[in-house]
């Protein structure tokens, strides 16, 4: 669903847009400050901020337990590229966390097709393979923290089926993921192999098909 975007420091135009997703296993909800102003407040594992316009240049991102001000779980920087659409997921098994970008890239979409990549962030999991209920491999060989190029699929309902590389084992079977044309997803795979919380997809509409510069 498009939400208006939020602009830091109240700038009027759009230079680059950020969203923060909590995919760090077994941490608190956060609370996120960038260049000490607040940009997420309260979020929960598997939960994304909207996209949030910023200008181009360089920020200090601190995140905190929800309500603390003090002793950061993460404090790093992050350079905003000029039109750049970028997700960053907090990943990691607290107190292991830290922050990957994920870019939205913005590329040409074939009309009538529905744009799909898969996100490895679960912490324990094996490289992955991600295919269609009746075995058609969609993609292979996903390790953790890496982020496939985005396939045209036809833009109907899938059932999708993980399995460990080299295994027929399902680790995570996901029924009726309706996808839409002329959209952009990214199927975000977070939790645990065999623990809590457990492996899940989340699949989120990109913000490549909606966003504009």
């Amino acid at each position: 669903m498009y939400h208006e975007p939020y602009y830091l420091n109240n700038q009027e135009e759009s230079k680059a847009y950020i969203r923060i997703l909590h995919a760090s296993v077994n941490a608190p909800a956060v609370d996120i400050y960038a260049n000490n102003d607040l940009i997420a407040e309260n979020l929960k594992y598997g939960e994304f901020t909207d996209y949030i316009s910023v200008m181009t240049g360089r920020y200090n991102i601190k995140v905190y337990p929800a309500n603390k001000t003090k002793n950061p779980l993460i404090d790093t920087s992050f350079n905003v590229i000029s039109n750049t659409i970028t997700t960053i997921a907090a990943i990691g098994e607290f107190p292991d966390i830290s922050l990957l970008p994920i870019e939205d890239p913005r590329i040409p979409i074939r009309p009538n097709r529905a744009y799909v990549r898969v996100a490895h962030l679960s912490p324990n999991a094996p490289n992955l393979n991600l295919s269609q209920e009746d075995g058609i491999l969609l993609f292979k060989n996903i390790a953790y923290k890496e982020v496939s190029d985005y396939l045209s699929l036809r833009p109907i309902t899938y059932n999708f089926k993980i399995k460990p590389i080299g295994s027929d084992k399902t680790l995570l079977y996901v029924p009726n993921a309706r996808l839409t044309r002329d959209r952009f997803y990214t199927l975000y795979i977070i939790g645990l192999v065999g623990a809590n919380p457990p492996l899940q997809m989340l699949i989120p509409l990109d913000g490549n098909s909606y966003l504009r510069f």
